[in-house]
């Protein structure tokens, strides 16, 4: 049988792999796999159509008993142009902090869960832990949809799912959702001394992202809200813009992305209508009237849900009993929890780390908070057990 681990070495062992979402996690995953087949647990892998990337699953304890999932993502963000004061994918430990990529989002609760499933084997006697490892979180979710359908192939459906986002080990019931969009403009090109004769893109695509932006700040004033969000209302984002050649040259390409992160209840759809109708009815007629293959062109990059479990759940009920905590939060980021939501599995986030660590340089995690995820883990088995 193969060794246990502690989870800052399980950890170190899970930096080390670099699984930026642009690369294959096979690696990581066949560690891992190896690693639990070694404690006589075993796995099941799905893969994306390349093959090059994979989910987990695996199951401790009674199959045919319903149970809890401990949810996580393999992938991790670029470190591309950040400037980091040690390698990113080699673990360092300085002050109680264990520095690395992925060491808070997410890395931190898999080799937690990891480092335990020797104790979690002895433990989950009367309802299994299910370990459900997804690939490509960070690009929209992509891999845990093939997860779940395999979730949903178990002998026994589980009853609830822990999502070991970074929450400080605050048990989080809501969540916005994310509908991320690229739109690309099409103008004519001809010489910046003759503008009339062209359609420029890249103004097409400013007139279209200011009345993107007119509408959050509309959105920011007028609401709806909830105050258990921060910012406590549904936002409105251009986060990427290209276009034009030369400055001599009308620019007949030009794309841009945005993004609504919608309040649970709030429905996108009509903000994303107001955006389109703008572009087809009032941009598009002068654009046409010049170029008749000039306009917009709409494409939507992720369609994720946002969730909210009411309080009184009994899958929120166990956590904060396993916690010890009398309150809850909501987070504004993006997690898996809205998917399983809508599989109607009742999802927590709650997991060791502080989110205000994710996605920068220098990413760490605080030793202290792997101690208090081990013991959350340990008591919800033992909790399940009883």
């Amino acid at each position: 049988m193969m060794a246990r681990m502690h989870s800052g070495e399980m950890l170190r062992r899970l930096v080390g792999f670099d699984t930026v979402s642009r690369n294959s996690n096979l690696a990581a995953i066949e560690f891992i796999r190896d690693y639990l087949d070694g404690h006589g647990i075993a796995s099941r892998l799905s893969f994306d159509d390349s093959g090059a990337k994979a989910n987990l699953f695996a199951t401790i304890g009674p199959a045919d008993a319903p149970g809890i999932i401990l949810s996580g993502h393999s992938d991790v963000v670029p470190v591309d142009q950040q400037e980091w004061t040690s390698d990113p994918f080699t673990l360092r430990s300085q002050n109680g902090k264990l520095y690395g990529r992925g060491a808070a989002d997410m890395k931190g609760f898999i080799a937690t869960a990891l480092a335990l499933a020797p104790e979690l084997k002895q433990r989950a006697t009367a309802a299994p832990i299910h370990f459900a490892f997804s690939y490509d979180e960070e690009v929209g979710c992509i891999g845990v949809s093939r997860l779940i359908d395999q979730i949903g192939m178990a002998e026994a459906r589980p009853f609830a799912c822990v999502v070991g986002e970074p929450t400080m080990m605050r048990p989080i019931t809501g969540q916005k959702g994310l509908q991320s969009y690229r739109c690309k403009v099409h103008g004519r090109e001809a010489h910046s001394s003759r503008t009339s004769y062209g359609v420029n893109a890249v103004e097409a695509a400013a007139e279209l992202i200011a009345r993107i932006n007119a509408i959050a700040r509309r959105v920011r004033e007028e609401g709806p809200f909830d105050r258990d969000f921060d910012p406590p209302y549904t936002t409105i984002h251009c986060g990427t813009i290209h276009g034009g050649t030369v400055q001599n040259i009308v620019p007949a390409q030009c794309d841009f992305t945005y993004e609504i992160r919608n309040l649970p209840g709030h429905d996108p759809d009509p903000l994303l209508a107001e955006i389109e109708t703008h572009a087809r009815e009032v941009l598009e007629p002068e654009m046409k009237n010049v170029a008749p293959e000039a306009g917009f062109d709409f494409n939507a990059r992720s369609r994720l849900p946002g969730y909210a479990i009411a309080e009184d759940d009994p899958a929120v009920a166990l956590v904060k009993r396993v916690l010890g905590a009398n309150e809850t939060g909501r987070a504004s980021y993006m997690t898996e929890a809205g998917l399983f939501g809508r599989a109607g599995i009742p999802t927590v986030i709650c997991g060791p780390g502080d989110i205000a660590q994710a996605h920068k340089p220098d990413e760490f995690i605080e030793e202290a908070q792997l101690a208090r995820c081990e013991t959350f883990l340990l008591r919800l088995t033992e909790t399940l057990a009883a």
